[in-house]
């Protein structure tokens, strides 16, 4: 976990209000520094760049308050600690995942989880027997789970953003926990 400084805080804030006020792709550093009121070199000091400050908000703001849940095998109150933290500044995560191209919303979210995961689930699993299947030993590692995981957890988050969906978080959470405990054929007859 990455300790935050005030004046990362101070940064992130700002960035947090031009995002309100103009797409990120046409938010410079200047515009950043600005609105904190530092000089450009300070920024450097803190980020590489805008999109390092974005990944520092979600990951501070929205996946590492779920960690400790997720270690502890609350996984419905993690993910309801997502959505709820998503609500919290809601407009900002809503415009802040329009952001497309190299540096999308979606893959920067979707490398944190990861990333995030991974180091969760090899810890887990240090010193572990493996099973005895070698086709299952062979796709299910750390790095496969962790991604398929990122992946559908980023899908929801931005199926949620985008929709403007009024499901609450904890309602958020449950159909989540629905979709990883459950088979496909289970929710096709859940939609019947």
């Amino acid at each position: 976990m990455q300790t935050k400084s005030a004046m990362d805080l101070r940064l992130m804030e700002s960035f947090k209000e031009l995002v309100l006020r103009m797409p990120i792709e046409k938010i410079t550093i200047k515009d950043i520094t600005d609105e904190a009121g530092v000089i450009r070199p300070t920024f450097y000091n803190h980020f590489q760049d805008k999109y390092e400050l974005l990944e520092r908000i979600i990951r501070t703001e929205i996946l590492e308050p779920m960690m400790p849940l997720i270690k502890s095998g609350m996984i419905n109150a993690a993910i309801t600690i997502v959505f709820t933290n998503l609500l919290k500044e809601l407009e900002f995560y809503r415009r802040a995942s329009r952001l497309e191209g190299q540096n999308s919303f979606w893959s920067i979210t979707k490398e944190c989880i990861k990333g995030m995961l991974y180091e969760y689930i090899t810890e887990e699993t240090r010193g572990k027997a493996k099973s005895g299947n070698p086709l299952v030993n062979k796709f299910l590692t750390a790095e496969n789970l962790a991604g398929y995981y990122a992946h559908s957890l980023t899908y929801i988050v931005m199926r949620w953003l985008w929709e403007e969906s009024d499901v609450s978080p904890s309602d958020m959470a449950d159909i989540y926990e629905f979709l990883l405990t459950h088979s496909m054929q289970d929710m096709i007859q859940a939609m019947e």
